[in-house]
């Protein structure tokens, strides 16, 4: 791994619990649990700590699921409370508004992931823009990066850059992303990209490669990691913040954040929120193989149980379809399509093997019954 060329590398950690969290807990996190998860992180030195829905501004809906508290409220609680963190949001395009970014910056969050598809860098411009005006942190997050050839990663991390991106994230939303995928997009975005331009890595766990491709990232050039405590997130988990402090102090990699303090938080605080074990289990590490945006995971277990189609088998035919987020509405609809051409192919199957029974039958028969 070259650990004399981390030896004091510096890297600036992005906690999700409370935003990527919220897609393992059906977004119901309650202003308590926000307040003490994010004073905990805030004590431990973590700089940067994101706090919205987990679809981000304006993803309270029908679709995405109703939170707790409006995003407003979530700011608002924990914003004032933080000595020396950052509140960050998250905003997709299309779903959140430069008016609920404004009502973001009001409630006392100072940077955004301006978020979109990995060949959609073009929809960002006036939210990135406006982002800038009001002097927040700005970075532009391309989601499933895996979907595509690293000059078109290049291509669009360029056009976020020229809108005014400061950082520009490799976003593996699906955990898919192995070591060599991460070092070769990392590195071409470093050598493409301003040097005054930061490069990210948001990573998932579903193949279990959070920590590794991580570190990867930051051989490569990254300066920005994310990661959320136990993992907290969707799918198998985003990177585990905690462990990834410990692999950074093991490899003399600088994050400025306390090990044992968030190894308290996370055992005490994040883990009893849990209302599953987040973990490479059979759908999240079908996510990760397949390549399936984790947010998909407990909408696809929901319509599993529905509808009786195994999460597996929906899981993959959604990755075979290339489903991306902002399609969890199609997720239903693709598993009533699978069900019905299982139930046309048994019927079919069926009436055949009827033909089949009776003609058999009648080459038994004696020839005075035929």
């Amino acid at each position: 791994m070259g650990r004399e060329l981390l030896k004091g590398r510096e890297v600036i950690l992005h906690d999700m619990t409370l935003r990527d969290g919220m897609h393992a807990k059906r977004e119901q996190i309650s202003l308590e649990q926000m307040i003490k998860v994010a004073t905990a992180l805030d004590g431990a030195g973590v700089p940067l700590i994101q706090v919205t829905h987990g679809a981000g501004l304006g993803g309270n809906s029908l679709q995405h699921g109703f939170a707790m508290h409006t995003n407003e409220e979530y700011l608002q609680a924990v914003a004032p409370l933080m000595k020396q963190a950052l509140i960050s949001v998250l905003l997709i395009p299309g779903m959140g508004t430069m008016v609920d970014l404004q009502s973001a910056f009001e409630c006392g969050a100072r940077s955004v992931h301006v978020a979109t598809h990995c060949t959609e860098a073009d929809t960002s411009p006036q939210h990135i823009d406006y982002a800038r005006k009001l002097g927040m942190d700005t970075s532009g997050f391309l989601m499933m990066a895996h979907l595509v050839p690293v000059d078109v990663l290049v291509e669009q991390a360029k056009m976020m850059e020229s809108y005014g991106a400061e950082t520009i994230y490799i976003t593996d939303s699906a955990g898919y992303m192995l070591p060599d995928d991460v070092k070769e997009q990392v590195r071409a975005l470093r050598d493409s990209l301003k040097p005054e331009t930061e490069v990210g890595f948001h990573g998932h766990h579903n193949l279990g490669m959070g920590i590794a491709n991580s570190i990867v990232a930051i051989k490569e050039g990254a300066s920005r990691i994310d990661a959320s405590l136990a993992g907290l997130g969707a799918g198998a988990g985003n990177t585990p913040l905690e462990v990834l402090v410990a692999v950074c102090e093991r490899m003399s990699i600088q994050s400025g954040c306390e090990l044992f303090a968030l190894m308290d938080a996370a055992e005490e605080l994040v883990v009893p929120m849990m209302d599953h074990q987040v973990r490479v289990d059979r759908s999240s590490l079908t996510i990760g193989f397949v390549g399936v945006y984790s947010s998909f995971l407990l909408h696809a277990k929901r319509v599993s149980e529905e509808h009786g189609v195994p999460a597996r088998d929906i899981l993959v035919e959604l990755g075979r379809l290339k489903m991306i987020g902002g399609q969890e509405d199609m997720i239903e609809d693709t598993a009533l399509t699978m069900l019905k051409r299982n139930n046309n192919s048994e019927r079919s199957h069926g009436k055949s093997s009827s033909r089949v029974d009776k003609t058999n039958a009648r080459s038994r028969a004696p020839s005075s019954l035929v």
